[in-house]
């Protein structure tokens, strides 16, 4: 009996110690740093053209490493191939195919630099590096200078960039800032440097790019006073001056150092003025402590990420968080901690109660990344549609592609309408009726052959080698959608009426004989010959076949014209017609599955067209071969463009089983999780989970689906339905389940 009672005992106690064990392994689980998941060297290789650098969700600055080399592979400043520094400027694009920013050079020297990276005209001096001496998480970078032995950091806020360099001993060594370092498309047309006493200067860089007018100002504090400071203006020293003023200026501060010297530079930035800076480095970066700054970017990387927690392989966390931080990155913030901003009509603005955005890629984020932050960033959601809307008020229309405080016009259709009616219908607070008069505005301009649009009901083929005239017309057609929509719900009958004329606008180009969408002439002639797989100049950055899907609001139409039948063949076909041998692929039909190029935005809703034709399963299994085959975590990881958060939200939303087909109907397509469990953080204590049952590599097919305990035989789930928070359970195995959504 005492025996049994022993055994009693260490049963008890072996209980109550997994107990204790499993708490434990819940406790190290519900504690681990997201951060750690995150590859921010990810896209620096290949096309994806990302950097590596500090930066803050949403941060004016982007702290990142410059290889010194223009070229398309460099448009962010670094390419991982490169194995030179030239210094570290404060902005710089993430993802994008064209190049500008790189402002506020800054680069650490001494007495062991000799080279140039210009050999002819400017002295631009550049260090040697290895990524066995380089590392970097979310907020925060290194890297070790082997031509000078000088140790660099770097750490942002969201408008100061924090370096701190630790130097080896030297009688020369210098911190140099270059304003008149320019690669690709920017250029300086005026910069100026004043020292206001020897731990501070300040100034401003103008410079003229793809953005047309862009204004840095800048303060730059220094922890240690300088021996002394040289003035530069193209490359002559300017004598017993405070300030110089010029297209090419820089200036050399000088120390004498002694071995691990540390010297910490902070520089805030403004597109509205000095001042304005000088504030912003006294509210967000008062003191000097680098480690604390550091700390506390990665804690704010870290309340993002968490906004949606995932569990899964160890794989697949990196896979997801590197992809969530690039989400985070663009759009950036362009107003000072007063408000202040320069606006895109050359004047400075103020924006009141809230955080002025700029950087839109429109044309790529309105598919995926802006329907994603209705989810997980519905406050700074708010604060784009008012920063849509200033832009309206400054320059009568909505942003195309708008870049630090200008209109770049680059891409097209007006896609901040599908935003701004997207998050109408989610509840995101929204001054509708500007918003309805904004979106009429850019959708009856004049410009961009929208007059011809409306006019013929089509962009007819012709003019400049960039008509676009076939993607054009989808796209017009598909935001005209969005502006009916919203017009009928806000009682606007003629403006609805109108809109929804125009919406089947895509039909006008729809050739019954090709079963493709066919450029057309002013005539109403169909162009000749035609070949869908051609990239020609009437498709934006695609061809026929990556273009005939566009038409997400009125997925039931296209199917109807075409025939379910035949529509089911050229589906399937998409993505077994591959590119012959010697066809030549342009820069831009990367990532390719057959016709379907997964590298640019256009196809990227394409796979989730099966669930439309009640085929579900063959969603799942081109879902699942694209995130197998299209996303890595290594430096070329993207496929093509990561393209300011879409190329990422792709990923992050098909991971966890959903995807907007449609961007501004608030509909869901449903797909099997990437992920074993997803738990996304909705506000106000509100969650919705996401489970899966059977979960592995070869289980991706659903098999069923539990919403709240009960079954649900939808393909789809509506934003509101997520925002009443709950459960979606997902039931997986190996084969399809062909039965699943008939009932």
């Amino acid at each position: 009996m005492k025996y049994f009672s022993y055994l009693l005992v260490l049963v008890f106690l072996s209980i109550v110690s997994c107990n204790e064990e499993k708490k434990h392994q819940e406790k190290v689980i519900s504690n681990e740093k997201l951060t750690n998941y995150v590859n921010t060297f990810t896209g620096t290789d290949g096309p994806g053209n990302t950097y590596p650098g500090a930066v803050v969700p949403f941060g004016m600055v982007q702290l990142s490493p410059d290889n010194g080399l223009p070229g398309w592979d460099r448009i962010a400043g670094y390419f991982y191939p490169d194995s030179t520094i030239a210094g570290f400027s404060h902005t710089h694009l993430s993802g994008t195919g064209a190049g500008d920013m790189y402002d506020l050079l800054v680069m650490p020297l001494n007495s062991k630099f000799t080279e140039s990276l210009t050999p002819e005209g400017r002295y631009r001096p550049y260090s040697k590096f290895s990524h066995d001496k380089e590392k970097a998480s979310p907020g925060y970078y290194t890297v070790d200078l082997l031509s000078s032995g000088i140790k660099a950091e770097l750490t942002t806020t969201s408008r100061v960039g924090f370096h701190q360099y630790t130097f080896p001993k030297d009688e020369e060594s210098k911190i140099i800032l270059d304003l008149g370092y320019s690669l690709n498309w920017d250029k300086p047309m005026e910069t100026e440097i004043t020292i206001e006493d020897n731990q501070t200067i300040s100034g401003f860089r103008k410079s003229k790019g793809w953005a047309n007018d862009q204004r840095v100002y800048f303060v730059m504090k220094f922890s240690k006073p300088f021996d002394k400071a040289s003035l530069y203006k193209n490359e002559k020293e300017v004598i017993d001056a405070l300030t110089v003023n010029g297209q090419f200026t820089r200036i050399v501060a000088d120390y004498k150092t002694e071995d691990n010297d540390k010297i910490q530079v902070k520089v805030a930035m403004s597109s509205a003025s000095t001042e304005g800076a000088r504030i912003n480095l006294e509210k967000e970066l008062s003191h000097w402590d680098f480690n604390k700054t550091v700390e506390e970017a990665s804690n704010t990387w870290e309340s993002y990420l968490s906004k949606i927690k995932i569990e899964g392989t160890k794989a697949q966390k990196e896979l997801f968080y590197t992809n969530m931080y690039h989400v985070f990155l663009t759009p950036s913030l362009l107003s000072d901690v007063d408000g202040a901003y320069k606006g895109a009509d050359g004047e400075v603005h103020t924006a009141e109660g809230y955080n002025k955005y700029d950087t839109f890629s429109l044309w790529d984020t309105f598919r995926a990344t802006h329907p994603l932050y209705t989810l997980i960033a519905p406050s700074e959601t708010e604060d784009m549609l008012k920063s849509f809307l200033s832009h309206y008020d400054e320059t009568g229309l909505l942003p195309v592609w708008s870049l630090a405080g200008n209109e770049t016009n680059m891409m097209i259709g007006y896609h901040a309408v599908p935003v701004l009616v997207d998050a109408y219908f989610k509840g995101i607070p929204l001054d509708a009726k500007k918003a309805l008069e904004a979106c009429v505005a850019s959708a009856t301009e004049k410009g961009r052959q929208i007059d011809t649009y409306m006019e013929l009901g089509y962009v007819p083929t012709g003019g400049d080698h960039e008509n676009w005239s076939v993607s054009k017309t989808l796209e017009y057609a598909y935001n005209d959608w969005c502006i009916a929509t919203l017009a009928k719900d806000l009682g606007e009958t003629e403006i609805a009426n109108t809109f929804s004329k125009r919406a089947n606008n895509w039909k006008n180009l729809y050739d019954t004989s090709s079963t493709f969408f066919r450029p057309k002439s002013d005539k109403g002639v169909f162009s000749s010959p035609f070949n869908a797989k051609n990239y020609t100049k009437e498709f934006c950055e695609s061809n026929g076949w990556q273009y005939f899907w566009f038409v997400p609001h009125d997925i039931d139409g296209l199917v109807e014209t075409l025939g379910k039948e035949q529509f089911t063949v050229k589906l399937d076909s998409m993505f077994t017609y591959y590119p012959a041998k010697d066809d030549k692929l342009p820069i831009f039909s990367t990532g390719m599955i057959g016709q379907y190029a997964h590298g640019n935005e256009p196809s990227h809703h394409v796979s989730y067209l099966y669930n439309t034709i009640g085929q579900p399963w063959k969603t799942q299994e081109m879902v699942r071969k694209i995130i197998n085959t299209q996303y890595t975590t290594k430096p070329d990881g993207y496929c093509g463009n990561e393209d300011c958060g879409q190329m990422s939200a792709w990923l992050v939303l098909s991971s966890i089983g959903i995807y907007p087909i449609n961007p501004a109907d608030g509909v869901y397509s449903i797909t099997s999780p990437y992920v074993s469990e997803a738990t996304v953080e909705l506000g106000d204590g509100k969650l919705f989970k996401i489970t899966t049952e059977n979960q592995s590599k070869d289980n991706f097919y659903i098999q069923s689906i539990i919403l709240n305990g009960e079954i649900y035989n939808v393909d789809t789930i509506t934003h509101q339905q997520i925002l009443e928070g709950g459960e979606l359970h997902f039931v997986l195995g190996n084969t399809p389940n062909k039965e699943l959504f008939k009932n």
